[in-house]
């Protein structure tokens, strides 16, 4: 295999692919890149076994063949240099020489045979949609999932596309949040669920554009431009998300979010430090936001002005997943729903953009008794 390419190029592919490459893996192959010279470009592909990703980059191929590389050590190497071609040949024992106008270098490759096979996605349903809609999902729902081993189904974010509209849900059972869009649709209803490490590589990878979107019995693509990403999906079921959403919160507060948000971190640092709780006291449009930390002798209370009319409530969060939810609200307004001091409360934006709805829910915390 012979072939010449930008060091800038090759960079950028390289490290667009570098997230699927273990730090520690159990097959030293996993450690590498697939170089293979296809139609006139480069591929470049790297999986973990779990996830696969693809991408392509423009070179003069003088020589067709496939190696697979040693990826971090060249990646190290390729970051140093400026934007200059660098020339690459492979000979007949896998040996990887390749030269600047600065150097020359050499890596052992191993045989291209040994690299595991990428899933063939060709027998899957397939959606076109716009990137940027999906890193929005993900955006959106991503904070909310969890990390629990023992809930595997809940370690992804559930896409549930339907023919009028499509749901993201994510949860780890102190939050939830559930994203709507209807500008994503299918004629065949699909349900999965997409690992968060997935995830985050389709939000760092895709550059923007239009998307494809794959999902077969096992495994779910999506392909934007040069790149393609390829996950195993998460074969679980998931829980049934609806039924622990509130029908009934009657109080509504109208609140500004950013304000709320510094309030609620500013409260924070003077609560307990093992539960982070802090105390919401509802009166007559205004919102008093208590913490206290009984072990240190420390406490602290704002009250800031709001839009509520029903009768006075105390409620208890956990402050990191109250600003989690907070720091997701779109606009400048956050709407609250509660119900009553054990029961769920629901945060929603206090205008929705169009085609889409988001609602988000947070789990109370059973207070202490300080006064």
């Amino acid at each position: 295999m012979k072939f010449n390419v930008s060091s800038s190029d090759l960079n950028q592919g390289l490290s667009a692919v570098i997230g699927a490459v273990p730090t520690k893996a159990t097959l030293p192959i996993l450690e590498t890149i697939l170089f293979e010279s296809e139609e006139g470009r480069l591929k470049l592909s790297a999986t973990d076994l779990e996830i696969s990703i693809i991408e392509y980059i423009d070179a003069e191929i003088e020589e067709e063949g496939a190696v697979a590389v040693p990826a971090r050590r060249l990646l190290e190497t390729l970051r140093q240099l400026p934007d200059i071609n660098v020339f690459f040949e492979v000979d007949e024992t896998q040996n990887v020489r390749f030269r600047t106008d600065k150097g020359n270098y050499k890596l052992v490759g191993e045989e291209s045979d040994e690299f595991p096979e990428i899933p063939d996605m060709k027998e899957g349903v397939t959606l076109s949609t716009d990137t940027k809609l999906v890193q929005k999902a993900i955006g959106k729902t991503m904070f909310a999932v969890s990390t629990d081993d023992l809930r595997p189904a809940m370690m992804g974010v559930y896409f549930d596309i339907g023919g009028e509209e499509s749901k993201f849900v994510a949860t780890d059972g102190h939050r939830l949040v559930k994203f709507v869009n209807k500008n994503l649709t299918s004629e065949q209803p699909l349900n999965f669920i997409v690992p968060d490490k997935a995830l985050n590589l389709v939000n760092k990878a895709l550059d923007g554009g239009d998307c494809d979107m794959t999902v077969s019995n096992d495994h779910a693509q999506f392909k934007s431009g040069n790149t393609i990403i390829i996950t195993r999906l998460i074969n679980e079921q998931y829980p049934n998300y609806e039924s622990v959403i509130p029908r009934d919160n009657d109080k509504e507060l109208l609140i500004d979010k950013n304000q709320m948000l510094a309030t609620v971190r500013r409260v924070s640092v003077f609560s307990s430090t093992t539960t982070r709780q802090i105390r919401l006291q509802l009166g007559s449009d205004k919102l008093t936001i208590r913490a206290e930390d009984l072990d240190m002798s420390s406490e602290a209370k704002e009250t800031i002005a709001c839009e509520y009319d029903s009768g006075e409530m105390e409620i208890g969060f956990n402050a990191k997943y109250l600003a989690d939810v907070l720091n997701n609200v779109d606009g400048e307004e956050a709407k609250f729903e509660f119900s009553s001091p054990n029961r769920a409360g629901i945060v929603k934006p206090a205008e929705a953009e169009e085609g889409e709805e988001m609602l988000m829910l947070v789990m109370p915390v059973m207070l202490n008794s300080y006064a």
